[in-house]
């Protein structure tokens, strides 16, 4: 790979400006409503600064991790994103070849295509599958059947997205990203009914039949509450997944690095923890790490890559991530992520503006020469 290519983080988000039109850049980087959610996401961890330890011995350095039993190079997982496909036509299967090619698990979306069979013959590493519920009880038991033959690693369910969010982007430009196109055209139609009727009707109950019914690890994505973080623990749910779908849901949300410490209290070692939201920057990583996260997942940056480069581009970044996080793990003081803990955070006053973009400032200065 041709690493000269992309130096910086920017680099690769202005190759995906350049190569996406306006309405798939709106679709990716996009929020529901007064996008209030999404900038949180920023501005919450843009308020959290590191309180560095000095005079450590800091030469060897390890920014590995594991989840669920399978390493990982970097404690970053490859977020299921919906319409993977628009931004690289490999979708699915080029997030898992870049996932094998790199050290990482990548989690397919059902909104996402190729099916799921394609994307487990695409690579070797280890995947997860994130469902959402189209079809009654015996359409579930057979997706999720298909997806333990083809060897995931476990099951996501999203009880945050029970109807589809009014994404204002879109909603001006009469944009509909692929999966919500009837035979791959443009509708002007609301077939949101059609399409979650089923998954509105998610509930306590459907989580539950599932652990029941099968081995597979389970995994809620969508977690926002201490209570309802206590709630999956009871039911035996291994992967607590803290996130506001990236603010492209539930308007005037918390940031999730908010949501996290009350979370992390409450699971106490019961479950694995996740989270996203806004995680662009290695520094951002490391704050999710330091507050209890054992792994965190990159939707946006994962997609920006994917239409700068595909795979190479995934892979480009997941390399410049674990630049950014080895570097900051050696000017805290640390050599390890086990080292990390809240007491390397502050809170502080953000600088600037947050929104889906601001972690990378140099793009507003292209007219500059950059």
């Amino acid at each position: 790979m041709n690493q000269e290519k992309y130096l910086t983080l920017h680099e690769i988000v202005k190759a995906a400006r350049l190569n996406l039109d306006q309405g798939l850049w709106d679709y990716l980087i996009g929020g529901s409503e007064t996008e209030t959610s999404l900038k949180r996401n920023r501005q919450a961890l843009d308020s959290l600064a590191f309180r560095p330890r000095v005079l450590h011995d800091v030469s060897e350095l390890d920014a590995s991790s594991s989840f669920l039993g399978h390493p990982l190079r970097i404690p970053v997982l490859l977020a299921p994103i919906g319409s993977l496909q628009a931004f690289e036509a490999g979708g699915g299967a080029s997030a898992a070849k870049a996932a094998e090619i790199f050290g990482t698990i990548n989690i397919l979306s059902s909104a996402c295509k190729p099916d799921l069979e394609t994307v487990a013959d695409a690579s070797n590493s280890a995947k997860m599958y994130q469902l959402y519920l189209l079809g009654d009880d015996a359409w579930m038991d057979q997706m999720i059947n298909r997806a333990i033959d083809a060897g995931y690693v476990a099951l996501c369910l999203v009880p945050d997205m029970v109807v589809y969010s009014r994404r204002e982007r879109d909603l001006a430009k009469r944009f509909l990203p692929p999966t919500r196109r009837k035979d791959g055209h443009q509708t002007g139609g609301n077939d949101l009914e059609a399409n979650f009727g089923f998954q509105a009707k998610l509930s306590w109950d459907t989580v539950k039949r599932v652990k029941d019914r099968y081995p597979i690890p389970l995994v809620l994505k969508g977690i926002a509450t201490a209570e309802d973080a206590g709630l999956a623990c009871e039911h035996g749910v291994e992967v607590i997944y803290v996130s506001n779908h990236g603010g492209r849901q539930l308007d005037h949300g918390r940031g999730t690095i908010d949501m996290l410490p009350e979370i992390v209290r409450e699971v106490n070692g019961r479950a694995s923890i996740v989270v996203d939201g806004g995680f662009m920057r290695g520094t951002d990583v490391v704050k999710g790490i330091a507050l209890g996260a054992d792994a965190v997942g990159i939707g946006k940056l994962e997609g920006l890559a994917m239409a700068a480069d595909g795979v190479n581009g995934v892979v480009r970044a997941l390399e410049l991530l674990e630049l950014e996080i080895q570097n900051c793990l050696a000017m805290l003081g640390v050599t390890r992520l086990d080292q990390l803990n809240p007491s390397y955070l502050c809170n502080a006053k953000a600088v600037g503006f947050s929104d889906a973009t601001s972690a990378f400032p140099l793009l507003n200065l292209e007219d500059a020469g950059y």
